[in-house]
């Protein structure tokens, strides 16, 4: 006989602390403390960015699989994807062949990546016999319109004299035409995006993240200026005009090349995760909605994975709390306008104790937050 109520616990990962299941692991564990009794259903959660494969591998039983393929500059990687038999359905995502995270600080060169590796386990996939192909993207290292993506998929990139090349931000200016490869049938392909940035301009791929990934302000221009020729040229080549299509800027324009190059279908990241992981039934049969992620803020509210859940809680009538390593409490009238309630693991004073821990913090927070939970289901 059960003695506490039904709670799902959908967290996205805790940024650089804990993944996405550890994070709902340690939330599971403070719950004890308040009901020791509860029903708890733990469904990591993602919003297309890093850690996606690995969610949706697990909440669909699917098999983890590796692929040697180049690195964001070159060099030979172990990267991995999930393979969903049943479906037939592949989930990639870019970081894992041409992330952000794969470099240093000191290796960081726009400039020359590619995403390449990316294309690579794209083939990969198709090999495998995908029917469906999931591609998320974020946490990129490159800024190359996607083309080493398509460079790898087949399509020849040509100079002025015909000569073929590989595509990178230092080449494109030499961009005359784009050849697609002689077998152009490709399963069906969606980028899972969770901004909306076009490929060019202020809010542009280059403007936007190129500084986390190494592009310094005075050679924005030129990355910008290569971007653009691309974009012509597409335009050009294939009648398609997609620099200013929402999510084009993603991943250093990988969105603009999976829709140029693949005909891939843009989809919020949260959107297809909650799809794919059948989130829906799980907070309909929950009594209480347990979300979060490492900061909780005002960039929560904007298209994030706990806004996503918490949009699905309240749609259903379910009441849904918001948990965070840090709350930005400038903005809490705000949350409390999307959650019910707001629960911070740690302040500011106590963040370097709790990062020492972060699942203990997490497990503590939730402890101390029992009768505020009780509350919202009335007992």
């Amino acid at each position: 006989m059960t003695t506490g109520p039904a709670v799902l616990i959908a967290c996205d990962k805790f940024k650089g602390t804990l993944t996405a299941a550890q994070a709902c692991a340690a939330v599971a564990e403070g719950l004890k403390a308040v009901w020791p009794g509860a029903q708890m259903v733990q469904r990591p959660m993602a919003d297309g960015g890093e850690g996606t494969a690995h969610v949706i591998c697990e909440a669909c039983g699917g098999e983890w699989l590796t692929e040697t393929v180049a690195g964001p500059l070159g060099d030979k990687i172990e990267a991995g994807w999930a393979w969903l038999a049943d479906t037939r359905t592949a989930v990639i995502e870019m970081s894992e062949a041409s992330g952000l995270r794969l470099l240093g600080p000191a290796r960081r060169n726009p400039w020359r990546a590619s995403t390449a590796g990316t294309g690579e386990l794209m083939q990969a996939a198709i090999r495998k016999g995908a029917r469906r192909l999931i591609v998320g993207i974020g946490g990129s290292a490159t800024n190359d319109g996607g083309t080493g993506m398509a460079w790898a998929m087949g399509w020849r990139f040509l100079d002025t004299e015909g000569n073929a090349f590989i595509p990178l931000p230092a080449s494109l200016n030499m961009l005359e035409h784009v050849i697609p490869p002689p077998d152009t049938a490709l399963p069906e392909i969606i980028a899972a995006c969770d901004v909306t940035n076009p490929l060019l301009g202020p809010a542009g791929a280059t403007r936007v993240y190129g500084p986390q990934k190494g592009v310094r302000l005075e050679r924005m221009p030129e990355f910008e200026a290569a971007l653009a020729h691309l974009a012509e040229v597409v335009r050009r080549d294939l009648h398609l005009d997609l620099a200013a299509a929402p999510g084009a800027g993603a991943a250093g324009g990988l969105g603009f090349g999976l829709m140029s190059f693949c005909r891939a279908t843009m989809r919020p990241g949260f959107d297809l995760v909650a799809e794919v992981t059948e989130l829906e039934d799980a907070v309909r049969e929950a009594d209480l909605v347990i979300t979060g992620e490492g900061s909780v803020d005002a960039q929560t509210l904007h298209g994030k994975g706990p806004a996503g859940v918490a949009d699905l809680a309240r749609r259903l009538g379910k009441p849904v709390v918001a948990v965070g390593g840090i709350v930005d409490e400038s903005v809490r009238t705000a949350l409390h306008a999307k959650f019910h309630a707001v629960i911070a693991a740690a302040t500011t004073e106590t963040l370097t104790e709790a990062l020492a821990d972060p699942a203990g913090a997490l497990r503590t927070a939730l402890a101390k937050a029992g009768p505020q939970l009780k509350a919202l289901l009335g007992n």
